[in-house]
């Protein structure tokens, strides 16, 4: 963790922080969807992270993206919004957060997937009937309303 968000720990600890974030929906021609396997946790989840101080949300997902997957993103469609008790994340460290999250749909996008290496040990595409078990739940939900998606912009829960 660098940045605004490592500021902030530092000053409260590990003590809830309310969080503006981003998640990608990255899709491949099969419209499977890219999951990073992250070493803090063990779990698979969607590319995703915080908001820097001064920077936008799309600003944001274009970076996450870009150093969770190895991908450069060309166009990014905000789909929902998540707030709310239901995104609520402990990392194994005791960090705690309140997610304030725009979900964004990539199906534009350049590069080879691969791993950092550090937030992720693997990134693989999968069909959104067949996730893998071990996933942060927050992201199961997003996928499981993306599969509802109508192109309408709509609040997640």
């Amino acid at each position: 963790m660098d940045g605004y968000l490592a500021e902030l720990r530092k000053l409260v600890g590990s003590r809830p922080l309310f969080v503006p974030g981003v998640r990608a929906i990255v899709l491949d021609d099969a419209g499977r969807v890219l999951l990073q396997h992250r070493t803090d946790n063990n779990t698979w989840g969607l590319p995703a992270g915080s908001v820097e101080f001064e920077e936008t949300a799309l600003q944001a997902i274009f970076r996450e993206v870009k150093e969770e997957t190895n991908l450069d993103v060309i166009e990014a469609e905000p789909m929902a919004v998540y707030s709310g008790p239901a995104q609520r994340f402990v990392y194994p460290n005791g960090d705690d957060v309140r997610c304030f999250s725009v979900a964004f749909v990539i199906r534009k996008w350049t590069g080879q997937p691969k791993a950092d290496g550090e937030e992720g040990s693997d990134v693989r595409f999968f069909a959104t009937d067949d996730l893998p078990a071990e996933m942060v739940a927050m992201h199961r939900d997003t996928i499981e309303d993306f599969t509802k998606y109508d192109g309408t912009f709509f609040m997640g829960s």
